[in-house]
């Protein structure tokens, strides 16, 4: 299991277009993938569950990876968070 803590660092945060890029990202992967703000855990690959933490912009998110391809996962959904989900 890999996990590891990333800041938003987009201004609208984890809202509509970025967040369907993290979903997307996501489902790119076997691996369980997670989600974790403030202590509230959702699946990754899903829009509704991601939505509902309501990320904002300079927030620290946990990404929780488990399966086969979980370290290319997280170093996939770390880079496009560092890149503040440019196309």
């Amino acid at each position: 299991m890999c996990v590891k803590d990333v800041v938003i660092q987009n201004q609208v945060g984890l809202h509509a277009r970025p967040a369907t890029f993290f979903i997307q990202k996501a489902n790119e992967f076997k691996s369980s993938i997670w989600v974790e703000k403030d202590e509230r855990k959702v699946n990754a690959k899903s829009l509704l569950g991601v939505l509902s933490l309501g990320i904002i912009g300079g927030t620290t998110i946990k990404i929780i990876c488990d399966g086969s391809d979980e370290a290319d996962a997280m170093a996939g959904l770390v880079a496009l968070v560092e890149s503040g989900f440019a196309d």
